[in-house]
C-alpha cells in the first residue's frame, strides 16, 4: 500500500512539473524569438522612413562616390540602426545585380547570398520580408540616383536571439531540476502524511500488546485516525517528552548526514567525471587539456579536504575536544597581520581597502591563531562577495575591557530574512555563487564558535544590494574559563 501511494503521488507530481516547464518553456522561448523578430523590422522601418536618413541616403546616391558616401551614412548612425560587428551588418550592393559593393564587414560581403529581399529590391520594391525559419533577419532597400541604382542591405545573424534562448532554456532546465526536488519532496511529503500515521499507530500498538510503552504517536488530525491516535498517546503520554527528544536528535542526525552528502556529492562527481574522461581519452588528449582536467580534479580534491577539516573541527567543539593555545598577543599586529595577507587577494580583485585603528589596541590574551582565523573568514567573505572595484574597509579600536574590529563593504549584501541564518552550519545566501568561489558553508560557523569560546560577540548588519559590516568583539582579559 506504502509503495503503491508513495509512486502514484510521485509520477503524479513529476509529471506536472515537466508538463508546466516544457509549455512556459515553449511559450517563452517562441515569445523571446518573436519578439526579437519584430523588433528588428521595426527599428528597421522606423529608421529609414525617417526624413533625415532617407534624404541623406537619397542625396548620397546622386554623388559619383554614392556607394562609400551610403556607407558612410549608415556607419554614422550605426547605433540607430543597432550595427554589431558579430551580430548585425551592413552592406551597399549593385541595384542591378545584387553585387557587393562596400559594407562593415567585407569579409562577409563577398560572399552574400541574394535572398528573397534582395531580389525584391533589386525589382525596385522594398524588402521587409521575414521567415522564421531562417537563420537570419533580414532588409533591402533600393535606392536610386544620377550614379546608379543601390541597395541598402541590412543582416542580423540572430545569434542575439540564439544566445538568449539559450541562457533562457539554461534557466528553465535549473527551475526545472528544482521544481523535481520539490515535486518528488512534496509528494513524499503528502503520502507520509496519509500512510505514517497508520503504520505509527500499528506500530505502537503491537509495542504495546507486548508491553513496551517507549512509542508516542504524533497525529494533530480531527479525524477517526487522529482520535484513536490521542486516545493512545494519553496511555503513554509520561514518556512522551523523551520519545520528542529522540526524534529530534534523529532528525538533526539525518539533516546532518544529508547536508555532508549533499556538499560531498558535487566534488566526487566532478572527479569522477574528469577522471572518466582522461581514462577514455588516453592519448590522444592534448597536454594542455590534460594539465586544466587534473587541476579540476585537483581543485575538487581540495575542495573535499576542505570540507572535511571544517566538519572535523566543528565536531570537535561539538565534543569540547578542541583545543585552544590561550596566551597574551598584540590584537592590533593580528589585525595588521591578516590586513596584509588580504592585500593582493583584493587588489586582483580591483578593490579599494583599507584599514583603521581608531584607538590604540592593547595586549590581549586568547588563541591567536583562532583569533586571527575568525579575522581572515571575514576579510576573506568581504573579498568575494564584493563586485570587483568595490570598497572594504577593516576598522579596529578598543572599547572598555574589550577590543572589536570591524570589516565593512558594500558588496551584495545579505536579505533580512538570511540574517538571523548565516551562522548555522551549510548555511549559504547565495549557494551557487558560494560554490563557485570554493566556500564550503562552514566558515561564518566556525568562526562564530571561535568567538564564543572567547566569550566574545560576532554581530553581522547587513542590507541587499548595500554591503555588509561584520564586527567581532573581545574581552581583553579572554575567556572566563579556559
Amino acid at each position: 500500500m506504502t509503495k503503491s501511494i508513495y509512486t502514484k503521488l510521485v509520477a503524479i507530481f513529476l509529471v506536472l512539473i515537466l508538463a508546466l516547464m516544457a509549455v512556459v518553456g515553449a511559450f517563452l522561448m517562441r515569445g523571446v524569438r518573436n519578439f526579437y523578430i519584430n523588433q528588428f523590422y521595426t527599428q528597421m522601418q522606423e529608421a529609414f522612413s525617417g526624413a533625415v536618413m532617407a534624404g541623406d541616403l537619397r542625396a548620397a546616391a546622386d554623388e559619383p562616390d554614392a556607394a562609400a558616401r551610403m556607407a558612410d551614412i549608415l556607419r554614422a548612425n550605426s547605433g540607430q540602426l543597432g550595427i554589431s560587428a558579430g551580430t548585425r551588418n551592413y552592406f551597399i550592393l549593385d541595384g542591378e545585380s545584387g553585387a557587393y559593393l562596400t559594407g562593415s564587414d567585407p569579409a562577409m560581403g563577398a560572399h552574400l547570398a541574394v535572398t528573397r529581399n534582395i531580389l525584391t529590391a533589386m525589382s525596385g520594391s522594398e524588402g521587409y520580408a521575414s521567415n522564421s525559419g531562417d537563420d537570419y533577419m533580414d532588409v533591402a532597400l533600393p535606392i536610386r540616383g544620377e550614379s546608379g541604382s543601390y541597395i541598402i542591405y541590412i543582416i542580423d545573424n540572430k545569434d542575439t536571439v540564439t544566445d538568449l534562448n539559450a541562457e533562457l532554456f539554461r534557466i528553465i532546465s535549473e527551475a526545472l531540476a528544482i521544481g523535481l526536488l520539490i515535486a518528488v519532496l512534496l509528494s513524499l511529503l503528502l503520502a507520509k502524511t496519509m500512510v505514517t500515521p497508520i503504520q505509527s499507530l500499528t506500530r505502537a500498538a503491537e509495542k504495546v500488546a507486548a508491553g513496551d510503552f517507549s512509542e508516542s504517536v504524533e497525529n494533530d488530525s480531527r479525524d477517526e485516525i487522529g482520535v484513536l491516535t490521542r486516545t493512545f498517546n494519553d496511555m503513554a503520554g509520561q514518556l512522551e517528552s523523551n520519545i520528542e527528544d529522540l526524534k529530534n536528535a534523529e532528525q538533526m542526525r539525518k539533516e546532518f548526514v544529508a547536508n555532508v552528502s549533499h556538499e560531498l556529492r558535487t566534488p566526487v562527481t566532478s572527479i569522477r567525471s574528469y577522471a572518466e574522461t582522461l581514462c577514455d581519452a588516453g592519448e590522444s588528449m592534448d597536454p594542455a587539456t590534460e594539465q586544466r582536467f587534473l587541476e579540476v580534479i585537483l581543485g575538487e580534491s581540495d575542495r573535499m579536504t576542505k570540507i572535511v577539516q571544517d566538519l572535523l573541527t566543528l565536531s570537535k567543539f561539538d565534543a569540547g575536544s578542541i583545543d585552544f593555545d590561550f596566551g597574551q598577543f598584540s590584537f592590533e599586529k593580528s589585525v595588521q597581520d591578516v590586513y596584509n595577507a588580504q592585500v593582493l587577494e583584493a587588489q586582483k580583485h580591483h578593490h579599494n581597502f583599507g584599514l583603521e585603528f581608531e584607538s590604540e589596541l592593547p595586549l590581549i590574551r586568547g588563541d591567536r591563531a583562532r583569533i586571527e582565523q575568525v579575522l581572515i573568514n571575514m576579510l576573506s567573505n568581504a573579498i568575494k562577495y564584493t563586485p570587483d572595484g568595490g570598497r572594504i574597509r577593516m576598522t579596529a579600536g578598543a572599547k572598555d575591557d574589550s577590543v572589536w574590529c570591524t570589516v565593512r563593504d558594500n558588496g551584495i549584501g545579505i536579505p533580512k530574512n538570511d540574517l538571523s541564518h548565516v551562522f548555522e552550519r551549510f548555511y549559504r545566501v547565495d549557494k551557487a555563487r558560494s560554490r563557485e568561489s570554493g566556500g564550503t558553508g562552514l566558515g561564518l560557523s566556525i568562526a562564530y564558535e571561535i568567538v564564543q569560546r572567547h566569550d566574545g560577540k560576532m554581530e553581522i548588519h547587513s542590507q541587499k544590494g548595500k554591503g555588509t559590516a561584520i564586527t567581532v568583539t573581545l574581552p581583553v582579559g579572554g575567556p572566563a574559563h579556559d
